[in-house]
């Protein structure tokens, strides 16, 4: 078993475990259904429980659960406990969590991925906390002759209601744990939540800052060897020859071995085989394609010319919407390749041994990693353990599970346990990318002004389909035609934060920008106008609720002051992903004849917000990652090799660059939709349209820092946003 694993495991059991036993309630994480205890002796040996998850409560009141999902920055391990505890009526600063092993048979979707952790186990957890509350108030009441309804609980105490007695959790687990356990419980009300909702710290933010975090890059096991690879520069390349007969020499390299298409230096520490690395002497030949980004950017214009669109949605009668329109207007947008970048660079630990493989790192889909190394080694998944690290960043590039059987197969080659380390170019050279799109819209008016017809095609490079053809305007215009074009490439893309939504966001949100001022209308309420067909009149059916969008809508117009302010220029951007809705205004200054974007704002509708502080956080980095990538980043190539390599080249958003944020959650008494990725997707679209509104100038292309706007000296405009009636916004609760 890893350190990791072991630590964990050993944790749990010391948190447990306690002179006069504990109550060990095992819950079904894909039913939460409780089922038979068992008491953890005094030697800290748990019985044998087999659920999918376990909540203890130990005799000193301390309350543990293992937390399956990753890590990585999500706030998870703060999350999932919070619902626990809610339902419990829990002492928060008793509550203990741990990063659970996979566990595929015990645990349901162990995956950190799509905005879906909470939203899965929402009521799994709660019913889990719940079910144990119940077991509690039972032992209580046995011990003071009581019936159950005479007693209630805070704190961790269990309250007789009518003499005022009260026994702790810890005082009363061994007891509960005997009691059969109660199928049916009830769940509180949502106003008598005392800890769901609030501010919370994140349970980590100690071991992190002091240095006790344990991250992939520091998980070390005695005795194992370090390894890098060198991967083809360019793709589309394969290796001819290798000369290693340098590398092999330099001290400390155990071995070099070629496999697929890589070279691994192994060696016994990892600034050793870093320096054998440079020393390899390898030659490559062309193996399919080489592109660069001219060539990219010729097979755009090709194919939104001449390709063979896949048709996504056509509603109405398009052609004749568009013949007969007052009024046309055609734009194009385009978004280049990212690299995640997360500031930890890809790692991971194998051991293939005789007995089976054991696995320890980061990683947001672990199934998949052990699953794509049991094809791999041609072994049973049974005979593979993965433990998970901390996640030092990921935003989709860890839902890949190249590097975890990179390491493996490296393992089973070199019959010893090593760690494979990604250096930062290897992770911004090595794939895999955010791909490239460019979309063509157009809108057609009629003579009041009103979208009569709308089409958008999306060309991807390796994008699967670049749109999202029931989402917003979709349902609101009569005369739609949403189409797709793939490239395919040999370079490597994959999921990156908010997928597909996150360039397609911008693009779709400038672009209605531009229709709103073509028909002379203020932007936002040109949107609800639409929004307004969509709800009652629509065009056809659609994966968004419309009174979601229009509550976020109206609520930071509200915030934002939405064109009432002199001297700053808004622009604005709602939309819909992963089951949430967030809207955007931001607001553009003029310094030095340079728009400066300093200050967002943000109306989110996740739901219920779980913990205020860690929500406020996804949003404020979900907007600092969408607009700082819009701004500045990009990633071109070469003849098939990646220019940018590190981040003196790459340009990512530094602290100087970021605005002011203010955040805001509409309170709907609806069940948690999800955080982590919708806050992305807006921003783009807002800072590009107050760009607009402060110097009359489109920008569509990102990055936004390579158009001509940045480039001259701008006179300011001095007229701000036309101001709407108040009437236009209804009044929404304070959040």
């Amino acid at each position: 078993m890893s350190t990791v694993n072991q630590n964990s495991r050993r944790e749990f059991l010391k948190l447990s475990a306690l002179t006069g036993g504990g109550l060990m309630l095992g819950f079904n994480w894909l039913t939460a259904e409780a089922k038979t205890p068992a008491i953890v002796n005094a030697a800290g040996v748990a019985g044998n429980i087999g659920f999918n998850n376990y909540l203890s409560i130990g005799t000193d009141g301390i309350i543990t659960i293992l937390s399956p999902n990753p890590e990585l920055g999500q706030n998870i391990m703060t999350s999932f406990p919070m619902i626990v505890a809610e339902e419990l009526d829990a002492d928060w600063t008793k509550v203990k969590v741990q990063q659970a092993p996979l566990d595929t048979k015990n645990f349901d979707r162990q995956v950190t991925g799509g905005s879906g952790a909470v939203p899965h186990s929402w009521k799994l957890l709660r019913n889990a906390g719940a079910t144990a509350r119940l077991m509690l108030i039972q032992a209580a009441a046995q011990r003071w002759n009581a019936t159950p309804e005479d007693c209630t609980t805070a704190d961790g105490f269990v309250v007789h209601t009518k003499t005022g007695n009260k026994l702790s959790y810890g005082e009363l687990a061994e007891d509960a744990s005997k009691l059969p356990v109660p199928k049916d419980v009830k769940l509180k009300d949502r106003k008598d939540f005392k800890l769901i909702g609030k501010e919370v710290k994140n349970v980590a933010n100690k071991d992190i800052v002091t240095g006790k975090g344990m991250f992939g890059l520091d998980f070390h096991r005695e005795g194992m060897l370090y390894a890098m690879l060198q991967r083809p520069p360019a793709f589309g390349t394969r290796i001819k020859s290798v000369d290693d007969a340098a590398a092999r020499a330099m001290p400390g390299i155990i071995d070099v071995v070629t496999f697929k298409n890589n070279v691994a230096v192994v060696g016994k520490s990892t600034w050793e085989v870093m320096k054998a690395r440079k020393a390899l002497k390898i030659a490559y030949e062309k193996d399919g394609n080489i592109e660069s980004s001219s060539d990219h950017d010729r097979i755009f214009k090709s194919l939104l010319d001449t390709g063979t669109p896949t048709v996504r949605r056509k509603d109405g009668d398009v052609e004749a919407a568009f013949k007969t329109a007052a009024k046309v207007i055609k734009s194009e947008y385009q978004c280049p390749f990212l690299s995640h970048s997360p500031m930890e660079p890809m790692n991971f630990f194998a051991h293939v041994r005789a007995d089976g493989v054991e696995l320890v790192g980061p990683t947001q889909t672990p199934g998949s990693a052990r699953t794509a190394t049991a094809k791999l080694l041609n072994i049973p998944e049974d005979k593979i353990t993965l433990d998970i690290t901390r996640l030092g960043g990921g935003f989709g590039r860890r839902l890949k599970t190249d590097y975890v059987t990179e390491a493996a197969e490296l393992s089973s080659l070199i019959k010893a346990p090593v760690k494979v380390i990604w250096t930062r170019e290897d992770d911004m050279t090595g794939g895999s990318y955010r791909p490239a799109v460019r979309y063509r819209f157009e809108a057609a008016l009629d003579a009041n002004g009103n979208m009569i017809g709308y089409k958008l095609r999306g060309i991807g490079i390796n994008s699967g389909n670049p749109t999202r053809e029931d989402n917003f305007p979709s349902g609101s215009v009569d005369n739609l035609l949403i189409d797709s074009v793939e490239h395919a490439s040999p370079i490597t893309t994959g999921a990156w934060r908010a997928p597909i939504t996150n360039f397609l966001a911008f693009a779709e949100q400038a672009f209605i920008d531009e229709v709103a001022h073509a028909a002379g209308k203020d932007p936002i309420k040109f949107r609800l106008d639409l929004l307004q067909k969509a709800k009652t009149n629509p065009a056809g059916p659609v994966k968004y609720d419309v009174d979601r969008m229009i509550a976020v809508t109206r609520m930071v117009a509200e915030k934002s002051g939405w064109g009432t302010k002199k001297g700053v220029h808004q622009g604005f951007s709602v939309y819909f992903s992963h089951r949430s809705y967030v809207a955007q205004v931001g607001e553009v200054v003029m310094k030095a004849g340079k728009p400066v974007v300093k200050k967002i704002y943000a109306a989110s509708d996740c739901g219920q917000v779980v913990n205020l502080s860690g929500a406020r956080q996804q949003v404020m980095g979900g907007i600092v990652d969408g607009m700082g990538h819009a701004m500045y980043s990009k990633l071109t190539f070469k003849e098939g090799e990646p220019v940018q390599k590190n981040f003196d080249t790459y340009r990512l958003i530094r602290m100087k660059d970021i605005p002011e944020v203010e955040v805001h959650f509409v309170d709907n008494g609806i069940d948690p939709t999800g955080l982590g990725e919708p806050a992305l997707p807006p921003t783009g679209g807002a800072v590009a349209n107050a760009i607009f509104a402060a110097t009359g100038k489109r920008v569509r292309n990102q990055p936004f820092m390579d158009e001509d706007v940045f480039k001259t000296t701008i006179t300011p405009k001095t007229k701000t946003n036309t101001k709407l009636p108040k009437s236009s916004f209804q009044k929404t609760k304070k959040a």
